[in-house]
Order: C-alpha cells, then structure tokens, then sequence
C-alpha cells in the first residue's frame, strides 16, 4: 500500500524523483538509499565487532543487519560497474587525498548527498542541516565525531603544501553512485518488509545510536543487583 501511494505521488516511471513525497507525512523520497543504508549497515556491523561474540543483542543484530546488507547490495543500479570504475580512477589519480577516508574493507567513508549538477560535495548539508559534512547521508554525528572527520579532510587537504598548491584550492567533488530504478527500490521494500525504504533508513540510523549507547552501557555485563525470585513471573504466560 505505501509502496502504491509512493508511485502515485511522483511523475517520472523508471525512477524516483528525488524528495518528492512519498505517501507518508513529512517523510520524502531519498536521494540516494543505497549507499546511505551500505554505509550505516557496514558501520554498525563495525561497531557490532566490538561487543562479546555472547552478546544477545550482537548476535541478533548483526544476523539482522548483515540479512539487509545483503538484500540492499544485490540490488545494482544501472550504470553501476562504469561508475564503479570512474571511482578506482579518480581514487587511484589521487590516492593520498583519499587514504584517510578508506575503512578497513576497502570501501569508503564517504557518502555524499545528491546534488542538481550529479555530483557529491563532501562540504554539503548534514542530515539535520548543521555544519559542514564528510557524509552527509549518514546520521547526525557528535561533535566528537564531526570533529574528527572535519580534521581528516584538512588533513587530506593539507597535502597540498607537498604538490601543486593551485590544484588542491578546487573542491573535491565525488560523483554519485547511479541511482536505483523504482522498480529495484520497491523489491528492496518488500525483501526486507518493513515500509518503505525511508523508514527503513530511519531504523538503521536509530540502530546505528542504539548500538553506541548500549555499548557504553556494557549491557553483556551482568546486572549489578540480581533480579528476586518471581520478579518477572507476571510476564509468564498463564497455564
């Protein structure tokens, strides 16, 4: 049904006009799902590794985020293994200015937003519109966090003492990954079956949160002060 009313709500029929409505109120269409979701996927299955292998909440989790990931990755777009190869070129030319932004898998940190020219400004809009980002795509940062990452493309910047000054004061734009055709989006939803693709954004990014404060909270550990005898019998279901 959200799937029907999100078609209804958009003019073009191959793909998903960007931040047109999408049925539900006050909820748009993504620009760009599919990086934005592999980037939080992969980075709370990141954070996931830090929690004992006997954690319930790893365990249950991880079985589910690595499920999505799968489902989200199977789905290329068109155009996709060209513009895959456009982006070695432009790493490869380059390899220093991007070396800080690479994770331990090979993929990128980086995730830029759409913008009108198809290109990604690593300087563009947060999420909730504040200060400057890296990944404009992925959830609001603390200011630890957007400190750090504000610090590696200075960083990265900073190379340019060591080669051509003039060539490094251009913005570093990074070109979009092709975007989904509607049809591709819609198997994505119902794969995954839990509303559209926004909400299932929504879910990762609360997710990805949650996983930082249980962590802090050490919730593996064992409670302080034992449960008594019976103290959640009331839950039990009556014989």
């Amino acid at each position: 049904m959200r799937s029907t009313l999100r078609l209804l709500a958009n003019v073009k029929p191959r793909y998903l006009e960007p931040f047109a409505p999408t049925g539900l109120t006050g909820l748009t269409t993504h620009p760009s799902p599919r990086p934005t979701l592999i980037y939080l996927y992969t980075t709370t299955l990141q954070k996931l590794s830090r929690f004992p292998e006997s954690s319930a909440y790893r365990q249950s989790v991880e079985a589910l985020t690595r499920h999505r990931l799968e489902i989200v990755e199977s789905q290329k777009p068109p155009g996709f293994e060209q513009w895959l190869e456009r982006v070695k070129k432009t790493v490869g030319a380059e390899p220093e200015r991007f070396a800080q932004l690479q994770r331990s898998d090979g993929t990128f940190a980086y995730v830029g937003s759409q913008e009108a020219n198809g290109m990604d400004d690593p300087r563009g809009q947060e999420w909730d519109g504040e200060g400057a980002a890296i990944m404009p795509q992925g959830p609001a940062r603390t200011p630890q966090e957007a400190a750090e990452l504000e610090k590696i493309i200075e960083e990265s910047s900073s190379t340019a003492a060591k080669t051509d000054a003039d060539y490094y004061k251009t913005e570093m734009t990074w070109e979009n990954e092709p975007a989904l055709e509607a049809q591709q989006v819609s198997q994505i939803e119902q794969k995954i079956g839990a509303g559209l693709i926004e909400e299932v954004i929504q879910v990762a990014e609360a997710e990805l949160k949650l996983t930082d404060e249980l962590y802090k909270a050490k919730v593996w550990e064992e409670l302080e002060e034992k449960p008594v005898p019976g103290q959640w019998s009331y839950f039990e279901r009556g014989n």
